[in-house]
């Protein structure tokens, strides 16, 4: 005779994104102190440098995950910023994060797999999110950018349009 004996365990699965705030971004956000954002994440690297609009790269980065954020900055101000997401957080957790915050989107996007939510203008900074789905919804990226850029900016482009990640309609 044999006998198998089954133990039941239980145990709490979070999502890897479960303790990511979007409050992590918020040092980013257009019109924050370039000073701010080297005291939580430290040195930045500069990518570029153009008519006074400095572009820098800052790596995000928790017991869970690290990805890169771009950020432009003007007169020691952030212009726009666009953050990389890891593709293991979960696209339904992150856009109610969104939602939570801004409420529901003004513009939706999708095509083929990938959909792009917009957010006009929150506190004068447009957000931009995209999510695709294969087998699983994940997110691709999130961007802020100052929703009425201020005048003599020459040859300023939002990061969003610069890596062409918008769709064009």
């Amino acid at each position: 005779m044999n006998l198998i004996l089954v133990k039941e365990v239980s145990g709490k699965v979070d999502p890897p994104n479960y303790n990511f705030s979007l409050d992590n971004l918020s040092a980013f956000l257009p019109e924050a102190p370039f000073t701010a954002m080297e005291q939580k994440f430290g040195k930045g690297e500069l990518i570029s440098e153009n008519n006074g609009i400095k572009e820098y790269k800052f790596l995000v980065s928790h017991l869970r995950y690290k990805f890169p954020v771009w950020v432009q900055v003007y007169e020691g101000k952030a212009l726009d910023f666009f953050a990389k997401l890891p593709s293991y957080f979960l696209h339904d957790v992150f856009h109610q994060s969104l939602i939570n915050r801004y409420g529901k989107q003004d513009k939706f996007f999708n095509k083929e797999n990938n959909s792009v939510y917009v957010w006009n203008n929150k506190n004068n900074v447009k957000h931009v999110y995209n999510g695709s789905c294969t087998i699983t919804c994940f997110p691709v990226y999130y961007a802020g950018l100052i929703a009425t850029p201020k005048d003599g900016l020459a040859g300023y482009k939002p990061l969003v349009e610069k890596f062409e990640y918008i769709p064009r309609k």
